[in-house]
């Protein structure tokens, strides 16, 4: 479905007092090859430690985006280059992480929608850390499993049910 989140909001602006439509406070840079993405939500809260995102990633992910909280780290990359192509073969539609990436020139390459604060070169730690399909809370939105998350170059929207 081709979307604008400008347009989303727009037509969905009532949405918003009653909380079911929330925007994103603008602090994440488009790294993917893919400006635009929308999908259900698959939520991840991890600390540098990004064993639990390649286990995800590894699933199908037809229609979803992973939400992955960081807790906003920058002293490590949660997602580099093998991690993304790993989630574009399995049909994930993005992912949006509080925290960092590496590999960014070959990232912006792969069909994947990617949104990060930023991006650091060191690796994680493989401990297996992290919890899945929880609520996640940040950049001043609730990121809920199974919600919808819209997000293009304007920003990015989470929804309680699809938009139109």
């Amino acid at each position: 479905m081709p979307f604008c989140t400008a347009d989303l909001l727009d037509a969905n602006e009532a949405r918003l007092a009653d909380g079911s439509l929330r925007v994103a406070t603008p602090l994440f840079r488009n790294f993917g090859g893919r400006n635009k993405f929308m999908g259900r939500i698959t939520t991840l809260s991890t600390f540098e430690d990004n064993s639990r995102v390649r286990e995800i990633l590894a699933e199908s992910g037809a229609g979803r985006v992973l939400v992955i909280d960081g807790k906003a780290s920058l002293r490590r990359a949660l997602l580099g280059d093998q991690l993304a192509d790993l989630a574009r073969c399995n049909a994930w539609e993005g992912v949006v992480i509080n925290g960092c990436i590496r590999d960014s020139a070959v990232i912006a390459r792969v069909d994947l929608g990617v949104r990060a604060l930023a991006t650091h070169p060191r690796k994680t730690e493989k401990n297996g850390l992290g919890e899945r399909n929880l609520p996640l809370n940040f950049a001043d939105v609730e990121f809920i499993p199974g919600e919808w998350l819209y997000a293009d170059e304007d920003g990015i929207l989470v929804s309680a049910a699809a938009l139109t």
